[in-house]
């Protein structure tokens, strides 16, 4: 069982910046896909960024350019830098771990972007 932890949310000016984390409880080598997901009032869950064991990534297209996914396998940890913020992006904020045959999500993080 992984459990994760993801830290980092918080309140923000349009413009500004967060990191977010995301702290697994064991090796991150057996993960297949890192993710990255959000959920706004009203909206439906959806797919923010993804990096896999491979190192390939992916992007929404709301966020291209602005956010960047990252891990740390020493630290068992994938981030989410996010700049440029837009009161849009405000949302909870998901980690998702997807293995062979289990998937992990953490509790959330707000986000909060002010306009």
């Amino acid at each position: 069982q992984v459990q994760l932890v993801e830290s980092g949310g918080g309140l923000v000016q349009a413009g500004g910046s967060l990191r977010l984390s995301c702290a697994a409880s064991t090796s991150i080598f057996s993960i297949n896909v890192m993710d990255w997901y959000r959920q706004a009032p009203g909206k439906q869950r959806e797919l923010v960024a993804r990096i896999t064991s491979g190192g390939m990534t992916k992007y929404a297209d709301s966020v291209k350019g602005r956010f960047t996914i990252s891990r740390d396998n020493a630290k068992n940890t994938w981030y989410l830098q996010m700049n440029s913020l837009k009161p849009e992006d405000t949302a909870v904020y998901y980690c998702y771990a997807g293995a062979t045959f289990d998937d992990y999500w953490g509790q959330g993080t707000q986000v909060t972007v002010s306009s």
